[in-house]
């Protein structure tokens, strides 16, 4: 498989953005603009944007998919930093356990190694799926039929950015693999098995929001053991989605986190 990867910057990529769940590799442009000149590249993940579909969903073979982009974009020669939030944050985590050599820094951005919940992505991955596309006429109808599962206009902004016209029709259609991530939600709130991948001894940032339960105090133990050099940086008025509540704080944190030394 070849992932679907925008660029920014016209230097080569020291970042790499890994989206979350039902997200898109666009949704990290607005932080690479910010972080340039350095360039970027902004990855689709398996069965979301411009990415293929898969049978099944598991986090090595994300890893190892978005490992064969690093290596092509240079990696090998000149390890990135990698960025990865909820779901591409298990991703980054992954990436950085089984190889190595390809990621200079790791930024992990509101999620733990530890197997937890999915949040309210069930009632969200129903309700995009129980809509009849063909019956709606335009995004806004799309939009009010979403407001039951998705109150919150701005998480029923992010869940929009997923719907595209279709090639075929007028109607629409969403981006994502909505049957396999829906059946996958056990596996996507899992953390596999690391007994047999040795620590990641690179600079880590931890970044979580202030009013999300994603990252909990107890996490701290797990996710040492597996990133000993890890730094948890908690952001004020800031839920899951942190990079959208407070982009500017997590440009500077990268940018920090761009200045510690490697190891």
């Amino acid at each position: 498989m070849t992932l679907a990867a925008g660029r920014v910057g016209a230097e080569r990529p020291s970042y790499v953005f890994l989206h979350g769940l039902f997200g898109q590799g666009r949704n990290w442009t607005s932080v690479a603009r910010a972080l340039e000149p350095a360039g970027s590249l902004l990855v689709d993940l398996p069965n979301h944007g411009e990415s293929a579909w898969t049978e099944r969903f598991t986090y090595d073979e994300i890893a190892d998919e978005v490992a064969d982009l690093l290596r092509v974009a240079g990696a090998a020669e000149a390890p990135m930093t990698v960025v990865g939030h909820s779901l591409g944050g298990k991703a980054a985590m992954r990436l950085a356990l089984r190889h190595p050599d390809l990621v200079g820094r790791l930024a992990v951005i509101d999620i733990s190694p530890v197997a937890g919940r999915v949040g309210d992505f069930s009632a969200y991955t129903d309700a995009m799926l129980g809509l009849d596309l063909d019956q709606l006429r335009d995004r806004r109808e799309i939009e009010e039929a979403l407001a039951g599962a998705a109150p919150d206009p701005r998480v029923r902004g992010f869940l929009m950015q997923s719907l595209r016209r279709r090639h075929d029709t007028n109607g629409y259609e969403w981006r994502p693999n909505l049957d396999l991530l829906g059946s996958s939600l056990d596996v996507i709130g899992d953390w596999p098995s690391t007994a047999n991948l040795a620590p990641f001894e690179g600079p880590v940032l931890w970044i979580a929001g202030a009013e999300s339960d994603y990252v909990k105090p107890d996490h701290m133990g797990a996710m040492r053991e597996l990133f000993p050099k890890v730094r948890l940086v908690t952001v004020k008025n800031a839920g899951h989605w942190v990079h959208a509540d407070r982009p500017e704080v997590v440009v500077e944190l990268l940018q920090y986190l761009a200045g510690l030394p490697l190891s």
